[in-house]
């Protein structure tokens, strides 16, 4: 085993060959997942009592934790906007992704001493059943990270995923093949913010890869190379997608380093500025 039993050599070459590796029960559930469902069903609550809304829940007990959420959201969908920008705040979350065994993975697969977390570049995502307007689609961390190109997501889930809730879909091995071109199509015109920036051509782009797309349940980590294709999955079932991602990155590599280790683009990067030979009309 590597690295004080954080991921083994098969999991680290496994990673480094597709760009994308499983390693179960990473996190421990009771002491630093359950922290977090509970924060979120409070956070739900106090959002209900804010807006004087009266929804019948079921007491706290873990899994359950968005109980209330998706009737709310149905009263106002602004109501879920504001869950969503209070639970990236919850002090359990933000020691979850700033984990001294989360750094020392980053670190080791990465042979640095001096890794980052960047700027906006962590959350919470809630994918909605049947909700396309705010799925992330076919992408590369990078261009919407541009903190270094030597960087890797980590991605875990708060509830058990299953296939009918979409779960994350990888290419695997497309981060040997480097940064691709991108756009803004008409097909995403309704989108909004990053979600407007595409792949170009990205039907034929991926269909040149094999894809995988885990199912996992909380505790589990999926890591990905910051240049390897994915997408949000597509939630064809009744209750949303809950799921913590943040992103570390190599304060010492090259590319980085050169354009100074920007923000994401939710932040306000200009992407097309910093990568303008990436971009086509």
């Amino acid at each position: 085993m590597s690295i004080n039993g954080l991921l083994n050599d098969k999991q680290e070459k496994e990673f480094l060959e597709n760009g994308v590796v499983v390693i179960k029960n990473f996190f421990d559930v009771e002491g630093e997942i359950r922290p977090i469902q509970k924060a979120i069903y409070q956070i739900i609550g106090l959002v209900m009592q804010r807006h004087s809304v009266s929804i019948r829940r079921d007491p706290f007990e873990g899994d359950n934790f968005d109980s209330g959420y998706l009737e709310l959201i149905a009263i106002n969908r602004d109501f879920g906007g504001e869950v969503y920008d209070l639970i990236k705040q919850i002090p359990s979350f933000l020691r979850l992704i700033a984990s001294t065994r989360s750094e020392e993975l980053f670190c080791h697969l990465r042979k640095t001493d001096v890794p980052g977390i960047g700027a906006a570049s962590y959350g919470i995502r809630i994918d909605n059943p049947h909700e396309e307007k705010f799925r992330s689609q076919w992408h590369q961390e990078f261009l919407f990270q541009p903190q270094s190109l030597d960087g890797i997501v980590f991605w875990t889930p708060l509830l058990p995923i299953t296939a009918e809730m979409g779960p994350v879909i990888v290419c695997s091995k497309s981060h040997k093949d480097g940064l691709r071109v991108y756009s803004k199509p008409k097909a995403y015109a309704n989108k909004i913010g990053a979600y407007k920036i595409g792949m170009n051509d990205e039907d034929a782009v991926v269909a040149g890869y094999n894809k995988i797309a885990p199912l996992t349940s909380p505790g589990d980590l999926i890591l990905m190379d910051f240049l390897t294709i994915h997408q949000s999955g597509f939630n064809t079932s009744l209750r949303s997608r809950w799921s913590c991602q943040s992103r570390f990155f190599n304060y010492k590599e090259e590319t980085g380093m050169r354009i100074g280790w920007k923000a994401s683009v939710t932040a306000g990067t200009d992407v097309e500025k910093i990568f303008p030979e990436h971009f086509t009309e």
